[in-house]
C-alpha cells in the first residue's frame, strides 16, 4: 500500500496580547486550523490576563501555552514561526518589526500602525528579514466579499460607478475612558483609523486603487483630541466616485458597502460580520437574463467573514512561501488612505494618491502636525 502523504508541520504559533480580542477571535480562529497551527506561547504585562487567556485557551485543545512578560524574550525562547498581535495600536509598529526580525510572520490587529513612516518601517524590516506582516482586515475573506470582487473584477456587474461606504456606530463616553483611546500617539486618530478603516478597506479591496479624497472631518460630542466623525469623496483608478463615513455618534449602529455598477446594485448591510445573505443583488430594470442573475447571487460556499477565515488564508500563503493577503503595498494603501482623508480634511484641499511622501508632516503623524489638530501638549 502506497504510504499517505506527510502532513506538513504545524505552524508555531505566539500571541502577544492576552485581553478580549485575543481570547475570543484569535483563540477562535486557532481552533478553527488546530491541524495547521499550534499556539505555543502568550505574551502579557498582565499576569491575570495572561492567566486567563491560557486557561481559555486550554479549554479549547491548546493546553502547553507558555506565558511571559517579555516580548523579546518570548521570541528568542518560543522561535514562533508566526506572531498574532492584539495589543493597543501605539505597540504595534515596534512589536511587528521586533517579530519580523526574530523571522516570525506577523498577523497584527487594525491599524497595523499610527503612520505611513511607521509602515515603511515596517516594510524594511519585511526587506531585511524575509518575512511578512499583515494586518487584520477579516472582512475581506469572508465569501460574500470574495464573491462579489471576483464578480466586480469580471465586469459581471458592469462598470462600477457609484459608491457608498457606511460605518455609523455608537460610542458613549465611558467608552474613551480607556486612556489610549482617542488619542493621536495611542490610537492613531478617532473613527477613521478605529472603527471606519474595517468597511472602507473592503471598499478600497473591492473597487481597487482610489486616485483623489476630499474629506471633512470633526468633534462634535466626545472630549478628544481626534475627530468623533469623518466624511469623505474619493475617485477611484476606474472613474467610479464614492462617499465615505466614519462615525462613533450614530444610536443606529450599521455598517454598509453599496456599489452601483451599470448592471446591478450590489449592497453588503451588516454590523461587525457578515454572511451570503447579507450581501444583495439588484439588477438594473430591464436586466432579463435570469441566469446571469442567479450566479451573481449563489456564491459556492457560505464562510462568514472572521479572523478564522483570514487566518486559513494568511496560512495556505505561509505554505506557499507567498506574500500573505492583506500585506504589503496592499496593506499600505490602505493606511494611505487614512493620511491622506485627515489631510484633506484638515487642510480643506484635494490629495491625490502618492502625495504624501517623506517629509509631508501627514506622513509622520495622522494629525499633520495642524494647529487645530495636533496633539493638546504640542498646541
Amino acid at each position: 500500500m502506497p504510504s499517505s502523504p506527510s502532513r506538513p508541520p504545524r505552524l508555531r504559533v505566539a500571541a502577544v496580547g492576552t485581553g478580549g480580542i485575543a481570547r475570543g477571535n484569535h483563540l477562535a480562529a486557532l481552533h478553527a486550523h488546530a491541524g495547521r497551527a499550534e499556539l505555543v506561547a502568550a505574551v502579557d504585562v498582565d499576569r491575570g490576563r495572561l492567566d486567563a487567556f491560557r486557561e481559555a485557551a486550554g479549554a479549547l485543545g491548546m493546553p502547553d501555552v507558555a506565558g511571559y512578560d517579555d516580548l523579546g524574550a518570548m521570541l528568542e525562547r518560543a522561535r514562533p514561526d508566526l506572531v498574532l498581535i492584539g495589543t493597543p495600536p501605539s505597540l504595534h509598529r515596534a512589536q511587528t518589526v521586533a517579530a519580523l526580525q526574530a523571522g516570525a510572520w506577523v498577523l497584527c490587529e487594525k491599524p497595523l500602525c499610527l503612520s505611513l513612516a511607521e509602515y515603511d518601517a515596517i516594510a524594511e524590516a519585511e526587506k531585511s528579514s524575509g518575512a511578512y506582516a499583515s494586518v487584520v482586515f477579516q472582512h475581506r475573506y469572508g465569501s460574500g466579499a470574495v464573491h462579489a470582487r471576483e464578480l466586480i473584477a469580471a465586469g459581471a456587474l458592469g462598470a462600477p460607478l457609484v459608491a457608498h461606504c457606511q460605518t455609523t456606530w455608537y460610542r458613549d463616553t465611558a467608552y474613551y475612558e480607556v486612556p489610549w483611546r482617542g488619542r493621536w500617539d495611542s490610537e492613531g486618530g478617532g473613527p477613521t483609523m478605529g472603527h471606519g478603516i474595517h468597511q472602507y478597506d473592503l471598499l478600497l479591496h473591492l473597487l481597487g486603487d482610489w486616485t483623489e479624497v476630499r474629506a471633512m472631518a470633526a468633534r462634535l460630542v466626545h472630549d478628544v483630541e481626534s475627530e468623533d466623525v469623518s466624511t469623505a469623496l474619493v475617485r477611484f483608478a476606474n472613474g467610479a466616485v464614492a462617499t465615505v463615513v466614519n462615525s462613533v455618534l450614530s444610536p443606529d449602529e450599521v455598517s454598509r458597502i453599496r456599489i452601483d455598477c451599470a448592471d446591478a446594485t450590489v449592497e453588503l448591510t451588516h454590523l461587525y460580520g457578515h454572511r451570503n445573505e447579507d450581501w444583495v443583488y439588484t439588477p438594473r430594470p430591464g436586466l432579463a437574463d435570469e441566469a446571469r442573475v442567479a450566479r451573481w447571487r449563489t456564491p459556492a460556499a457560505d464562510l462568514p467573514s472572521s479572523h478564522a477565515a483570514q487566518l486559513g488564508a494568511l496560512l495556505d500563503a505561509y505554505e506557499r512561501g507567498e506574500r500573505p493577503p492583506g500585506s504589503g503595498p496592499d496593506a499600505r494603501r490602505t493606511v494611505e488612505f487614512a493620511a491622506a482623508l485627515y489631510k484633506a480634511a484638515f487642510t480643506g484641499l484635494p490629495v491625490k494618491a502618492g502625495e504624501i511622501a517623506t517629509g509631508d508632516p501627514f506622513h509622520e503623524a495622522m494629525h499633520g502636525n495642524h494647529p487645530d489638530w495636533a496633539p493638546r501638549e504640542q498646541k
